[in-house]
């Protein structure tokens, strides 16, 4: 018997596009494809993320919500001749981390589709497929260096301004600017009121709360302050305007995540020390050392048993799903239905493979960042920025802990993730230039017409000057 909380094959019956939205689609659209391919991000990220999911073209039988007909023009933007340019469709090759990313995206929509077996729920799921696999492959494509790097970052930053000033006008007026675009209305818990935005409270908030470290990085980096400034002031606004405990705890994970900077040479004791911490908990605790979950409350009406149950019911159901997932979790107990839980959803929706694979995208990240920033141990603007973007990552995984990625916070992740390829990329043969510059060397004159092999060797001795 079907899930009662889950159904396939509703959803709008008439197309829903305000005339505002569609316009700004349109000029996004002719951006798209028209700007040079690193200056393309920014029309697509701000138009991404300023455009409620509820706004969708209904095309026969299919629904086309605005996002997703915005991959689909990044995606005729990569198959443009010569649209690629000298560097290739993606800067760098197609890498392990990409590899990853497609593992993940194509192994859910298999054992999902596995699971269900519904006609309907396959249209459902390969829609998701696009928007997830899409919305990857658009960003890496349209992030080409490490200027688009910076005016990604940059982009971020005007979308945070414009959600703190609409998410902290909500909290005075009562009503959300963008509630006749579909956005949801302000709630109020606990007598606080619970701002929503485009994206949602516990979306909005945690989306602004992991950008932390790439403005934070922007403003070291020169050139872009006033920009940095203006993405600290209203990410900050959205964080506390939601009043959610993830959100705020994804904010503090990012200023937890750069805090560690000054250990940066000592981090494998710190994960050592992590671990034996966890496990020295779970031995003496009375409940498991995932029971910790439901200690946190910053907002004094948080649900975080909700999310302690979670985690615990799955752990407890291992036989259920490890092989393609489950689709009755909601029997498990009260609200279990709800799996506000990334790493929740990736097991119970694509069983163990996928969640494997969800679990090493941020492993192959956090391996790449370290192991890059040690090469560069000494150059304090490259170990920054990487060490920011690991802060973001780690704010990330924090969050994944209370919230399931919607198609909004699922690109801002993968917009994190090319930026990392390229940073590491980039910063790789940035050092790499200097070594073969340094590598340079004079050659004394009684040694022009010694053999080749002896002056290597003579240059490896330290016998020329560089």
């Amino acid at each position: 018997m079907q899930p009662k909380n889950l159904a396939f094959g509703g959803g709008a019956g008439v197309t829903m596009l305000h005339p505002l939205v569609a316009l700004l689609m349109l000029i996004a659209i002719m951006q798209i494809l028209t700007l040079p391919r690193n200056k393309a991000i920014a029309p697509f990220l701000v138009t991404f993320f300023t455009i409620p999911t509820a706004q969708v073209v209904l095309v026969g039988p299919l629904h086309f919500p605005v996002l997703r007909i915005l991959i689909l023009t990044g995606l005729a933007r990569m198959a443009l001749p010569r649209s690629a340019g000298s560097g290739g469709t993606f800067t760098g090759g197609f890498n392990m981390l990409d590899q990853i990313v497609v593992f993940w995206t194509a192994s859910a929509l298999i054992v999902v589709s596995l699971q269900w077996m519904d006609p309907q729920g396959l249209i459902k799921f390969v829609g998701d497929f696009l928007d997830s696999l899409g919305g990857y492959l658009v960003v890496r494509f349209l992030i080409p260096d490490r200027e688009a790097v910076r005016l990604t970052v940059r982009a971020l930053a005007l979308i945070c301004l414009i959600q703190g000033m609409c998410m902290l006008s909500e909290q005075f007026t009562h009503r959300n600017v963008f509630a006749f675009l579909g956005a949801n209305q302000p709630t109020i818990r606990n007598g606080k009121i619970r701002s929503e935005g485009v994206m949602g409270t516990l979306f909005g908030g945690t989306f602004a709360g992991v950008l932390i470290p790439l403005f934070l990085w922007l403003w070291t980096a020169g050139k872009s302050k006033f920009a940095a400034a203006l993405g600290l002031i209203g990410a900050t606004a959205m964080v506390f305007a939601s009043h959610a405990s993830t959100s705020w705890l994804a904010y503090g994970s990012s200023l937890l995540g750069l805090s560690f900077w000054f250990a940066r040479k000592r981090m494998r004791l710190v994960r050592w020390g992590i671990v034996t911490a966890l496990v020295g908990c779970h031995l003496f605790m009375n409940g498991p050392v995932w029971s910790l979950i439901e200690k946190i409350d910053l907002t004094g009406g948080s649900s975080s048993y909700h999310r302690y149950e979670l985690v615990d019911n799955c752990i407890r159901h291992f036989s259920d799903w490890w092989l393609l997932g489950y689709k009755y979790y909601g029997r498990w107990g009260f609200d279990m239905w709800d799996l506000c839980n990334q790493f929740v959803v990736a097991a119970l929706t694509g069983g163990l493979i996928t969640l494997i694979s969800f679990i090493m995208i941020y492993s192959r990240s956090f391996g790449l960042i370290g192991k890059t920033r040690k090469r560069v141990q000494g150059i304090r603007a490259q170990e920054w920025f990487l060490w920011c973007l690991g802060s973001s990552l780690f704010a990330n995984v924090v969050a994944s802990f209370g919230i399931n990625y919607m198609i909004q916070l699922q690109l801002m992740l993968f917009v994190l993730i090319a930026c990392v390829s390229i940073g590491v990329l980039k910063t790789r043969t940035t050092v790499e230039k200097k070594q073969i510059r340094y590598a340079v060397y004079t050659v004394e004159p009684k040694d022009i017409d010694a053999p080749v092999h002896s002056r290597y060797s003579r240059l490896e001795s330290g016998a020329y000057s560089r």
